[in-house]
């Protein structure tokens, strides 16, 4: 009776069991900085954490890299890449495990990144951030958008956060002429320069947009020439090529089911339901676009390394991709205070291109002023904080919205804040 009752709790919860010793499911990469009694024992607290967030039957996978005074001192993965699915039966033939080299989607974490490649046009004097986006497009100005700025896209108050039906049809994506179209068909929905409304999925083919316009070469293309190659990292890509779609990690829907508010939310926000738009994510399709709010396939080593250049005001290794006064430019509060965003209704912080944190509650934990990095669904995490010398990158595969994961992700953020204290030298 008792298997029965579990098992129809894992099915109604849509979660996935979890063997009482992970070590065979656990993979652990290069922690050179954890030769260090006072690293070692802080990267066993937040893994301790970590495993305690794969117990809560939410993430079939879960990567982490965290890197603090530069080293890296926890490069771990945990559970199954691909496979594991709680409302399907599991066939332990099909399964693939997670490695600290399986690629995952960063989902709207993939912002933060974009983001950058605008920034580093304006370095090179391609363009300026105050630029109107019509200057350079000129047909993205029809229906009353000529006044808005590339500065106030990243920073989600260019008032455009909706997609136009059918934009996100699979087929359109790699229909550049027919979604370039669409884009500049866009409807202004909340006040230009207002309080932000975030742009879940516009803001980043708008850039994209302004960027072949203005230097001749797409984000993508970006991001391999300036960014990927220079830094030497293995996976940090705008989708994937058609021979890799079978490496990246699946994403999964977990957690309890019919959430209509959350549902009406996403197909909203991103134009489809929410279990459409992951199983839009794992198709080859989608995994060969480049969307740049939301398909960057990376690592959590190479997501991390990322972060550890911005940290170091734009160097890593001895490589510049950055000036450094770009990466401080990047990091500037667009808003006084914690403005309330018009879409998610939630208070936040925005640059041009990251989340940041703040005194009082914030993404990273209680009292992080200086952090800032980007949130991607739903329990994915990527982030740099100069007063702790931190950089964490957390990612999953489980895609939640209610389980029994919104305790345990906030303890793992809490154990990072424990471990890892300002200023400690």
């Amino acid at each position: 009776t008792g298997w029965v009752v579990g098992t129809a709790i894992d099915a109604w919860a849509r979660r996935h069991r979890a063997p009482d010793d992970l070590g065979p499911l656990t993979d652990v990469g290069a922690e050179p900085g954890a030769a260090d009694p006072f690293e070692a024992e802080a990267a066993a607290t937040v893994w301790a954490a970590v495993e305690d967030l794969y117990r809560t039957g939410m993430h079939p996978g879960i990567q982490v890299c965290v890197r603090h005074h530069g080293d890296v001192v926890l490069e771990r993965s945990l559970g199954h890449a691909r496979g594991v699915d709680p409302t399907k039966v599991f066939d332990p033939d099909g399964a693939v495990p997670m490695t600290v080299d399986t690629p995952v989607n960063l989902f709207s974490a993939s912002k933060a990144v974009s983001a950058m490649l605008i920034h580093l046009l304006a370095e090179r004097g391609r363009l300026s951030l105050d630029d109107r986006v019509g200057d350079h497009v000129p047909a993205f100005a029809r229906h009353g958008k000529g006044a808005i700025t590339i500065s106030q896209v990243l920073s989600h108050q260019a008032g455009v956060p909706l997609l136009p039906p059918g934009s996100l049809d699979l087929d359109v994506l790699a229909d550049t002429e027919r979604s370039d179209e669409m884009l500049c068909d866009l409807r202004v929905t909340a006040a230009i320069g207002g309080a932000p409304s975030y742009h879940a999925l516009t803001g980043g083919f708008v850039l994209d947009l302004v960027a072949r316009h203005t230097d001749g070469r797409d984000l993508r293309q970006l991001l391999e020439d300036e960014v990927r190659r220079p830094l030497g990292l293995s996976r940090m890509s705008l989708g994937v090529d058609p021979a890799d779609v079978d490496l990246v990690a699946e994403n999964v829907e977990t957690g309890f089911a019919f959430l209509l508010p959350l549902d009406v939310f996403f197909h909203r926000a991103l134009g489809a339901p929410w279990s459409r738009l992951l199983r839009m994510s794992n198709d080859p399709r989608f995994l060969t676009a480049s969307v740049p709010s939301g398909n960057i396939i990376v690592t959590a080593r190479d997501a991390a390394a990322f972060y550890q250049c911005l940290l170091d005001g734009g160097t890593l290794d001895g490589t510049r991709v950055f000036a450094a006064s770009t990466v401080e430019r990047a990091r500037e509060p667009r808003v006084e205070g914690t403005p309330f965003d018009r879409l998610l209704g939630l208070p936040m912080r925005y640059s041009e291109g990251f989340m940041l944190g703040a005194d009082g509650l914030t993404l990273y934990g209680w009292h992080h002023a200086d952090a800032f990095g980007h949130l991607g669904m739903s329990n994915l995490l990527t982030w740099a904080e100069p007063s702790r010398d931190l950089v964490v990158a957390i990612l999953t595969t489980g895609k939640p919205m209610i389980g029994p994961h919104v305790l345990a992700f906030p303890r793992l953020i809490g154990a990072l804040h424990d471990a890892y204290p300002a200023g400690d030298g």
